[in-house]
């Protein structure tokens, strides 16, 4: 295989119910557009509520379906908080930041 194509989304300040959906298109978006990784960088998002949680995880099923990858990188304090609460660590693949994420044996194959 070629480099994977890796999309880089980045949704900021609220990530609840209304951006979420917004969330959900761009993963679709990325998918239909040929995506092996969508990375999603949470550096920039200020408050995640349970609705946001929730779009991650529907957005995470979506591509394992097509036998992309979804994954995280840079959870905020808030965001990791949330994660440990809901003990949702386990689903996703989480890298320290964007450099560890480009440094990873994902983009090794």
């Amino acid at each position: 295989m070629m480099h994977p194509k890796v999309v880089t989304l980045q949704p900021n300040d609220i990530f609840d119910g209304t951006t979420g959906i917004t969330f959900r298109q761009d993963v679709t978006a990325a998918i239909d557009d040929g995506a092996d990784i969508i990375l999603v960088d949470c550096q920039d998002i200020k408050f995640m509520d349970s609705s946001g949680l929730g779009s991650l995880v529907l957005a995470l099923k979506a591509v394992r379906a097509t036998k992309s990858q979804l994954v995280l990188c840079s959870l905020t304090t808030q965001v990791k908080t949330l994660f440990h609460l809901t003990e949702i660590t386990q689903i996703f693949q989480i890298y320290e930041n964007r450099q560890h994420f480009e440094q990873s044996e994902l983009l090794k194959l």
